[in-house]
């Protein structure tokens, strides 16, 4: 029994022995994909929904009941929902990568161990939910909750980025109403985001054409869209006017005015320009980009306890 223990133990040791031992370019790189790439689940999964391919591949987890592959019968609409699912496998290489790159860390940097690791076990959820999404013929509100946690894993991978540059989260930093402050936004970021979402559910985008909407007034829930946007904005400005003359990081505030202000103008002229679906698309992933630059505005909230390393890297 010791003899056959031996050569596994020592398999293992060479394998973690190969792997990061500190956070490196390599830990860098996975951190940024899973950050690129489930930002781009966002725009394939729009791409789905605005061409009307939500049931191009009619059944799951085949795409029809004698392939997994799209056939030639089912045209671009398979295409596009097949290129979709095909991106899960990427995000799984992904995540098995990114989780393993901090492998060696898991006990100093258990931050990093767990960020990865929950990005990991999102993915079989995700994949649940858009078979379930497929068996229901689209039902909005579990398409919507398919969004839902596509944002919640940009702002995961955001904080993983962060914490991978920066370290590890410290003491607060600034006061406490500025803290308070940075939440409240980020509130009001995430209600603007499902009130979209429903909004997107009541009109014609849906999925495909025979999907039964949700049953919300598409124009009420306009409005209703836009006012959580607006507050989100007045928030984030009163930020950078407290972050200026408190002397806290500018920059990252101004970077999620930016957006905000691009989402505003683009919610605004979707509208009135009758919902075209390339407007549409670049909305949703410019609330994935929104999330994401809140995001790093709460994280500034805290000080960082930099790795060694990383002070080393960058001098």
């Amino acid at each position: 029994m010791t003899t056959t223990s031996r050569p596994t133990a020592s398999l293992y040791q060479r394998f973690t022995n190969w792997l990061p031992q500190g956070i490196n370019r390599p830990v860098r790189v996975f951190a940024w994909l899973s950050l690129i790439f489930q930002t781009v689940l966002i725009g394939t999964g729009g791409a789905v929904r605005l061409t009307g391919s939500g049931l191009g591949c009619p059944t799951w987890p085949k795409c029809t009941p004698e392939s997994y592959t799209s056939t030639p019968e089912m045209g671009i609409h398979g295409i596009i929902e097949f290129g979709n699912r095909t991106l899960t496998f990427v995000l799984v290489i992904i995540a098995i990568a990114a989780f393993l790159s901090v492998w060696n860390l898991r006990k100093t940097r258990r931050d990093l161990f767990w960020l990865t690791f929950l990005q990991g076990m999102s993915i079989p959820l995700q994949a649940v939910l858009g078979g379930i999404v497929v068996l229901t013929g689209l039902n909005s509100y579990l398409v919507g909750a398919h969004f839902v946690i596509s944002l919640i894993l940009v702002a995961l991978t955001t904080t993983l980025v962060y914490r991978v540059y920066f370290g590890a989260a410290g003491a607060v930093r600034t006061s406490r109403g500025y803290k308070l402050l940075t939440h409240v936004m980020s509130a009001l970021v995430a209600i603007a985001a499902v009130v979209g979402i429903l909004t997107t559910g009541s009109g014609p985008h849906a999925g495909d054409a025979d999907v039964p909407r949700n049953g919300l007034d598409p124009e009420l829930m306009q409005h209703l869209h836009a006012w959580p946007g607006y507050l989100m904005f007045g928030a984030t400005v009163l930020i950078l006017i407290v972050a200026v003359r408190q002397k806290y990081a500018v920059k990252p505030v101004v970077w999620l005015l930016i957006a905000q202000v691009g989402q505003i103008l683009l919610g605004i002229a979707q509208s009135r320009l009758g919902l075209p679906e390339i407007m549409v698309g670049t909305h949703m992933v410019l609330a994935g980009v929104v999330i994401a630059l809140a995001t790093r505005v709460v994280l500034e909230t805290r000080a960082s306890i930099p790795e060694p390393e990383t002070l080393a890297q960058r001098a």
